[in-house]
């Protein structure tokens, strides 16, 4: 089994991974596609685009923003193309055009008030988040149709290739990468056998597809990025968009830390970075999908603490993501890191363990050690619902993350104080946060139709 660390962690705007970088995706696809429909096609102009969204993404996509990021898909941007740009801005200007343009002038009608349907019924039966995507004619037949499905950080696939995949990756040889663990259980013995770490077999497999300095410069720039959104959160006051009028309190909590250091604890520092990256995400700017970006502060709360309380240097950071990577890897080849699927326990619980794995690995610890410091940390988020208010990714989402790095930090001490031997394995926990999601009900799932989304009470 292979994923990237360089596909794991995307470089995009918030405030979804699932819900606005995946749509973005599958909608600048579909342009793509309507492109390559008309090159071979005759059809009588003037056509016109309609999108309808289903299961979580009808129910939680106006607070996700998977309107914008549909029109902005259309309009032929990218979540990594947007990361730099005023998007507010630019949906503004974009949201009255009644018209998109193909790359050879042609006009086709797209009116985003009109044509993105929220279809609240059942969702389709392959996954919860499913887009469909259609190109009809003036007597509103259909020339041209694909169903999307956004499956979570970022990544996205057709309805044609979902059967292909393995929760939900598509199945790779065994012979794709030199170390093919697939599990945790034959990762500790490749390493074993090898007498590698996880964080060397981990570059090896990666660079059997680029070379070792495109492998340094992807993981260098998304440190960078994650760096750059810890500062700027650190900094940003005002209210978070939406409706719920949420105040930003990274600033705040970040100045009384700087004014009174000696006051401060570990716990203190991990809530501001985290809460300052999901503030940001809240926002809809630049943010690491890491590996959502729901769960975006996670990871990097616990790098900036240790590269700013604990001077770890750029060689340990690119270990972090390589090992952080490699565990995330196998929980969503093995389960999924889906709020839509799996509730939160997918989504923060997910980047909590490979945070724990990271940073016990910078610290010493041995391949066993690694394991058991993601397993401590996953098992402590099993059960947690994606019930977010409002159906924005701002309560409980952004105290989640630093909570999420304090269980990170945690696991990774204890881990380092065993000697890596443990009655729960991370496969087990693993099988057993799967298990649990598949049992939970649809209402905890990130439809905002249970738990803190409706205990809300008006004054």
């Amino acid at each position: 089994m292979f994923i990237s660390v360089l596909d794991l962690f995307k470089i995009g705007i918030g405030p979804s991974s699932s819900h606005t970088m995946g749509p973005m995706v599958a909608a600048r696809d579909f342009r793509q596609r309507i492109q390559t429909f008309m090159s071979s096609h005759t059809a009588k102009l003037p056509l016109q685009i309609r999108c309808t969204l289903r299961g979580s993404l009808a129910f939680t996509g106006k607070g996700h923003a998977t309107d914008r990021a549909i029109l902005l898909g259309i309009h032929d941007f990218t979540p990594q193309g947007l990361a730099d740009q005023d998007v507010n801005e630019l949906v503004h200007q974009l949201w009255n055009c009644d018209t998109v343009k193909l790359s050879d002038t042609t006009l086709i009608r797209f009116n985003p008030s009109h044509d993105i349907i929220f279809d609240r019924g059942d969702p389709l039966p392959e996954h919860p988040n499913g887009i469909i995507l259609e190109l009809i004619d003036q007597s509103g037949n259909q020339l041209l149709t694909e169903i999307y499905f956004s499956i979570g950080g970022g990544f996205i696939t057709t309805i044609s290739e979902i059967d292909q995949l393995v929760a939900p990756l598509k199945v790779e040889l065994t012979n794709s990468c030199g170390y093919p663990f697939d599990s945790a259980n034959s990762m500790m013995h490749m390493s074993a056998k090898s007498g590698l770490s996880i964080a060397s077999m981990k570059r090896h497999n990666e660079m059997e597809h680029i070379s070792e300095n495109d492998l340094n410069n992807g993981l260098d720039a998304i440190w960078h990025a994650m760096h750059t959104c810890i500062e700027h959160g650190l900094i940003a006051e005002g209210r978070l968009p939406g409706g719920l009028n949420i105040p930003r309190r990274a600033q705040s909590l970040y100045k009384q830390l700087q004014d009174s250091p000696e006051k401060a604890n570990l716990n203190d520092w991990l809530c501001a970075y985290a809460m300052a990256v999901n503030e940001e995400n809240a926002a809809g700017h630049m943010v690491v999908t890491a590996p959502t970006n729901g769960a975006a502060g996670v990871i990097p709360a616990i790098i900036y603490y240790a590269v700013k309380h604990e001077k770890i240097n750029a060689e340990q950071i690119r270990d972090f993501l390589l090992v952080a990577g490699a565990i995330g890897g196998l929980i969503k080849h093995r389960s999924s890191i889906s709020g839509a699927e799996v509730g939160c326990q997918g989504e923060v619980g997910s980047a909590s363990a490979m945070a724990a794995a990271g940073l016990c690995a910078i610290k010493g610890g041995t391949t066993e050690q690694v394991e058991n410091a993601a397993e401590i940390a996953l098992e402590h988020h099993l059960g947690m619902t994606c019930d977010p208010v409002g159906s924005l990714v701002q309560v409980p989402c952004i105290e989640r993350n630093g909570f999420g790095a304090i269980k990170a930090y945690t696991a990774a001490s204890l881990a380092l104080r065993g000697d890596g031997r443990h009655f729960m394995s991370l496969d087990n926990c693993v099988a057993a946060m799967k298990q649990t999601g598949l049992e939970m009900s649809v209402k905890y799932k990130e439809t905002s139709l249970g738990g803190l989304a409706v205990s809300i009470t008006e004054c």
